[in-house]
This record gives structure tokens, sequence and C-alpha cells, in this order.
């Protein structure tokens, strides 16, 4: 077992699922964060567990070629991004190989792996950013923690962002409004959360609040609506819980309209302050190319798209299947989808409320089903409604190599082969990477 403490040289051999560095001392993996494959560094012994531990960085001998001057100045003390140390080649050369370890790992699968789409721009490209507001400021929580670090500008997110954080952080000092305050539950600002239609222009800005109650809340209003003509909905959440959950169910529309309106191709959305809502627009055009080319619908199936949110996915494809059938289990994303719908003249597509896994056993015969589950990945129950169904096609979007992987070994098992999988970076900067993956019956 290693030492607290202790210093060792050492180099860095691979790389852990959220980018940190790892090298093996004395047959123990060492777990470095921040440091790069390739890497020689000095380092000293954070935690050392029974079978691992972790190091910290205290001299780099030799830099990985690599390595970059991070451009964020919160980099290293904040928990959201874990690769502007690196150059964009480096991390997409981490993600690809991501994907391809869960794939063989755990999936067992031998097969190629297609090479990652990387986006086109990695600065202000998140149209969502939510910002927890506690008495150390209005921010970001640091890694594993609850402690807050204070930021004023964010370089993933829309521009416009930096502004209303501005002026939130100033109107609560104003106007002496508190922020929560998650020990003892007191305190009225809890969230920012700015949401920005890139190809509309238009914002929403939803302010989250123990309280019904926001003094001076027509001088908030005043003074966001003033910075920009882009903000169109101004919105309160009230989430009065003792909880870690961001949001509320409750939302009064305080300036505005209650939703934005944005464009995915030909096809414009409603999104609400709930509304799941791909973050990096430029890239989920990309994605959704690519269910469309996988599918390759002929005009007269009938698809089944599980886990549709406010249908982007199903709308997507209609224009080249007979039907489409979009499930979803939360409500308010279901309404959307069907005023999404209409709004679109779209009339060969249907939505259901109720959990995947129930609407899908329903089922006896579907051409094509797209799944685009959670982190978690699909529930077996689904699955399982999926080997009955026996379609011809699964189009598979995930987020979560490794529970990717599990499901595609499930449905090898069910008589399924996996023919293309093909990663989609949607969230440069961040350990995340998206894939898209066809998958089909096999015969007999």
């Amino acid at each position: 077992m290693l030492i607290k403490n202790q210093n060792y040289t050492v180099e860095i051999t691979g790389t852990g699922s959220e980018g940190e560095g790892v090298c093996r001392i004395d047959g123990f993996a060492v777990f470095v964060p921040y440091a790069l494959k390739g890497e020689i560094v000095e380092i000293k012994i954070v935690k050392a567990l029974k079978n691992y531990a972790f190091g910290k960085i205290l001299y780099i001998v030799k830099p990985s070629k690599h390595r970059t001057e991070p451009k964020c100045e919160y980099f290293y003390k904040c928990g959201g991004c874990v690769f502007w140390h690196t150059d964009y080649e480096g991390e997409l050369q981490f993600k690809q190989q991501k994907v391809i370890d869960c794939i063989a790992r755990i999936a067992g699968l031998d097969m190629n792996i297609e090479q990652i789409i990387g986006a086109q721009n990695c600065e202000h490209y998140r149209n969502k950013g939510q910002f927890p507001v506690t008495p150390e400021g209005i921010g970001f929580f640091a890694e594993r923690s609850h402690r807050l670090i204070s930021i004023n500008n964010c370089i993933i997110q829309d521009k416009i962002t930096a502004d209303v954080i501005k002026i939130v952080r100033e109107f609560m000092c104003d106007y002496a409004i508190m922020p929560y305050d998650e020990s003892n539950h007191t305190g009225v600002i809890r969230n920012v959360l700015v949401r920005v239609a890139k190809n509309t222009g238009e914002v929403m800005v939803v302010i989250v609040t123990k309280t019904s109650k926001i003094l001076h809340k027509d001088e908030l209003v005043k003074r966001l609506t003033e910075l920009s003509p882009r903000i169109v909905s101004i919105i309160q959440n009230i989430n009065g819980e003792r909880t870690n959950v961001a949001m509320g169910m409750k939302n009064i529309t305080i300036f505005g309209k209650a939703e934005i309106s944005d464009k995915i191709a030909h096809l414009d959305f409603s999104i609400s302050p709930h509304s799941f809502f791909q973050i990096n627009p430029e890239q989920t055009k990309v994605l959704y190319d690519k269910v469309v080319e996988y599918a390759g619908l002929k005009g007269n199936e009938v698809v089944l798209d599980l886990y549709c949110g406010i249908g982007t996915i199903s709308l997507y494809i209609a224009q080249f299947a007979k039907q489409v059938i979009g499930v979803e289990c939360v409500e308010q994303a279901v309404l959307n989808a069907k005023e999404n719908a209409v709004k679109n003249g779209v009339e060969n597509v249907e939505f259901i409320l109720g959990k995947a896994e129930e609407v899908a056993e329903k089922f006896k015969k579907i051409d094509a089903i797209i799944i685009d589950p959670p982190r978690k990945g699909c529930d077996i129950k689904l699955l399982d409604a999926i080997k009955n169904i026996k379609p011809e096609k699964i189009i598979y979007v995930s987020c979560n190599p490794a529970t990717l992987a599990r499901d595609l070994k499930i449905l090898t098992e069910y008589g399924f082969s996996t023919k293309i999988i093909q990663p989609v970076d949607m969230f440069p900067r961040t350990a995340h990477v998206e894939s898209v993956v066809l998958i089909t019956k096999v015969d007999g």
C-alpha cells in the first residue's frame, strides 16, 4: 500500500474515465488529475486506499506535446471542464479511446470504431448554463463537492451568460437579496439558469428561488431587459424543498414569454424551463443526420422513438418515415412535443406519455427503434421488450460509453448485431462523449 504524502517521479501511461492521468507505482494504480498520457511528472500521494491511490502534480518533468496553457482562469478550481490543459487533438484522442475501451472491455465486441466527429467550436457553444447561488457567490461547484467557485465568465457558455450573472449578482448586492444557504435552508435565490436559442437569438433567464416572493422583482426584470432585447423570457421557478435538485415544478412568467423558440434544420421547437434540448446546436445536426443515415428509412416504416423528450428526433426523422411514435415519461416534455408537431405541421407523429419499458412492451411490430436514454442507459425491461419486438434496426444514441457497452452486450445476447459505432463530440472541454450506433437484427 502506498503512503500518503510520499513523493514519486512517474510516467503517465494511461487516462481515466474522467480525463485524469493514470500511472502505476509498485503495482498500484494512481490517478493524477491534470496529468496527460506520456508525461513524466513528480507527484505527491494525497489519498491512499487499499487497491489504488490519488496523486497531485508537484512538477512536470516532461510535458506532453498536447499540453497547453488553459484559456479559462477557473480551470483548476471549477468542476466543469477537464480539458483546457490539452489541445483539442489530445482531447479527441482521449474520447475516441474511451469509446474503444468500453466497447471492448464491457461489451466484449471486437470491431472498428468510426473516427470521432469533432466540433467546429470549443468556446461559447453551450445553449444552457445553470449556476448555483450560495453565500460564496454565483458560479459552479468544485469537483465532487458543494464548495462554490464564484465566476464572472464561463467560456463554453453563450457570451450573454456572463452579463446575466453580473446583473443578478449586482441586484442581490444592491437590494440585500440573500443567497440560498443549504446548510440551514435559508435565503431566497438558489440558482440562475440561462437558456439561449442559438438559431433565433432568443434568451430565457430563470431565477430559481426558495420563496415565492422576490423583493424588488420589477427592478431585476428592468435590469435584465435593458441588457439585451434578446431576453424575451424571464421565469421565476420556485423550489422550496430541501434538496439538491436544481429546480422545482412551479414556474411563474414574470416577463415576456413562457417559452423560447429555436430551430434544428428546418424545424421550430418551443423550449420551456424544464425542456431537454441538446446542449450543442451545431453538433446536434451532425448527430441527427447520422441517425437518419443509419436508419435508412424508405418512407413505409413505423418507427418507435424512445426517451423522445420534446420530440426533436421524432420530428427530424418523420419526413422519412410512414409513422413515428415518440415515448417520454415527462408530462411537460410530451406536451411540448405535441405542440412542436403542430407548430411544424408534422402529422405522422404520435407522442405517448409513459415509461419507455412499459410502453414498448405493448408493441408487437415496429420496423425501427430509436433509443436516446439518460446516462444510466436502458432498463433491462426495455431491452427485453425490444427483444420481443424484433425490429430490423435499432439506432442507439448514447451519452455514456459504459452503459452503452453494457446494453450492446445484452442486445448481442438477444440476437442483434452491432454494425457501426460513431462517436460525436457534443461537449468540448469535458470528458463526455456521445455515440450513434447502428444495430441490426440477426436473421434466424
